[in-house]
């Protein structure tokens, strides 16, 4: 990085942090800090709701996740739309009329108090692993970049989001947005076209490349379970994660019950249906851009700088190096003719090009297949393992080495004020329910404001900690953006069924529900554990369980843990009813 990058970097941070603290200074009472003084028009509502799911996340996996899948991801978010309007229609209307600070108050008046803070536990237990990964994420990047300690850089991010979170809480978070999404905006359309002009083709001709490779397959609509991202996990699974991510988890729920009136916060939610698909099918656009540029730049073997660096001197790594470049070459030739055929219209010769592009882009994929069984084997006999997964890094990899002075500070402000606005969400909502939900409900129900106040922002640095304490300890799945889903999927689907059950089955009661969380909760923990974790299967079979790997995509955790959660809770509420001892006539 050049000085002008890091002048660029440090002043958007130093803006966004400083903005946020003078905006706020004045916020001096519980519901200020918790709400905001529920005054948000609709399009900071948008905003900040965009905001808190747009994460570092976001643009740090979503392109790379493109450079090597193509564009099917953004099926993940076709059910969007749909879930805003369903929520606007029949759960914001719940939540203003009863003026509540979080989502789970309403569970104490429909089941009873011990509901609530079971619901609000799973709840602080997937989010905080969650804000672990978002601090997680950045801090991969800087300590790439200037070779910092990664545990230091953790902490020092965490601190930065720390500190006008918990001076402004909601407001803080609120109002950081707005110029966090501006940076964001800005960036990526700027980084898009410096993109598609370093091209040596035209963006059409480009489109037709990545078309002809398989990466603008935007919509699969075969009916697969074990299939990540199709049309119909988009719609099933997808739709039952967003209702429950948007309609029961606190970090969104607080984003638009800031709003001055029900109508502020529908509009809110409807803008971020309307506005989030294409928004994220432009980042998952600009991956195939860099999949493209990468077919007239030679790429790395292995997009992670640890794995470059450790076998840099590796015999067999230099062997597969040499097989790329010459691919590369071979890949060269074939693009001139493919451009020479298109130019001359002549069909066959096009088909023929296209062809062998092809065959040369699974030769390379088999390349890197190879490197991940290297390092598979490598991480066996290694103390120190190297991830060998490399789609978090390929974005970074191309602002750092091809993007011009400025725009690489600029870029790297567009992950880190993601990074920001979605932690500062996260530990905003995490406060808010154990203070709201735990503590003032259960150990403190009579405490002054200004005491709910204090506690609120000790609970702010609570979760903070806890936050930078599981980003230390984090690895990467398969890739980040992906993490944090599956983290989701695990606990959301249950969540959901809880309200579900509570707005649509009257009779059902508080201890049934209570019963029928725990029973699912631990299936659908169970059944991604046979879907991904095969060393589990030993252990089953050490205490008499016979167990055999399922193909189940995560997003179907989510309508299977609200649909279950809700029969096992008429099951149970209709055994307990059956139960109820006759009262004796005498007495």
């Amino acid at each position: 990085m050049q000085p002008i990058d890091w002048i660029v970097l440090a002043s958007v941070l130093i803006f966004i942090v400083v903005y946020g603290i003078w905006k706020t200074r004045k916020v001096n009472t519980a519901e200020g800090f918790l709400s905001g003084g529920r005054k948000s028009k609709w399009w900071l509502v948008g905003l900040s709701v965009m905001a808190t799911q747009a994460s570092a996340i976001t643009f740090l996996s979503t392109p790379g996740q493109a450079f090597h899948d193509g564009l099917g991801f953004v099926q993940f978010y076709f059910a969007l739309p749909l879930a805003m309007v369903i929520l606007c229609i029949w759960v914001l209307p719940r939540f203003f009329k009863m003026n509540v600070f979080t989502a789970y108050e309403y569970l104490e008046k429909r089941f009873g108090l011990p509901t609530r803070i079971l619901t609000a536990c799973l709840f602080l237990l997937q989010r905080g692993l969650a804000a672990g990964i978002t601090i997680f994420a950045p801090a991969i990047i800087l300590s790439t970049i200037l070779g910092w300690n990664l545990n230091i850089t953790n902490l020092i991010i965490g601190i930065l989001v720390i500190v006008y979170t918990l001076i402004g809480g909601t407001e803080a978070v609120s109002q950081t947005q707005k110029q966090q999404m501006l940076v964001i905006f800005i960036g990526m359309v700027i980084a898009f076209f410096t993109i598609v002009n370093s091209l040596p083709v035209s963006f059409g001709e480009a489109l037709h490349l990545s078309g002809s490779l398989g990466k603008l397959n935007a919509v699969d609509f075969k009916f697969n379970l074990g299939e990540r991202y199709n049309v119909w996990s988009a719609f099933l699974g997808g739709t039952f994660l967003f209702l429950s991510y948007f309609g029961t988890d606190q970090s969104q729920v607080q984003r638009y019950l800031s709003g001055e009136s029900l109508k502020q916060a529908r509009l809110g939610l409807i803008f971020n249906g309307l506005f989030k698909v294409p928004m994220q099918f432009f980042i998952l656009l600009t991956g195939v851009m860099v999949f493209i540029f990468f077919q007239f730049q030679e790429s790395p073997l292995h997009f992670n700088p640890v794995a470059q660096q450790e076998f840099a001197d590796n015999a067999t790594f230099q062997q597969l190096e040499e097989q790329q470049e010459t691919l590369f070459q071979e890949k060269q030739s074939r693009l001139m003719q493919w451009q020479q055929a298109r130019q001359s219209g002549q069909k066959a010769d096009v088909q023929e090009s296209r062809l062998a592009l092809q065959g040369l882009q699974e030769q390379e994929k088999n390349l890197r297949t190879q490197v991940d069984s290297f390092i598979d084997e490598y991480n066996i006999t290694e103390e120190t393992k190297i991830e060998k997964n490399d789609k978090d890094y390929v974005f970074i990899h191309f602002i750092l080495n091809f993007l011009p002075k400025g725009l690489v500070g600029l870029l790297l402000a567009v992950i880190f004020s993601a990074a920001m606005s979605s932690t500062a969400s996260e530990l905003n909502a995490l406060a808010t329910t154990t203070v709201v939900d735990i503590y003032k409900r259960n150990f403190a129900p009579n405490i002054t404001d200004r005491q709910f106040l204090f506690a609120s922002r000790g609970f702010t640095l609570f979760w903070g900690g806890v936050a930078v304490l599981f980003a230390i300890q984090a690895r990467l799945f398969e890739n980040l953006i992906q993490a944090v889903n599956i983290i989701g999927s695990l606990f959301y689907g249950v969540i959901l069924g809880v309200f579900a059950v509570a707005f649509l089955m009257p009779r059902v009661k508080g201890r049934a529900v209570m019963w029928a969380i725990v029973i699912v909760e631990t299936f659908v923990i169970l059944l991604w554990l046979l879907d991904t974790k095969p060393k589990w299967f030993g252990f089953l079979q050490s205490v008499g369980l016979h167990a055999e790997q399922i193909n189940i995509g995560f997003l179907w955790l989510n309508p299977i843990g609200c649909l279950l959660l809700m029969a096992v809770a008429w099951v149970l509420q209709t055994q307990f009813s059956n139960k109820q001892p006759v009262e004796n006539s005498s007495m």
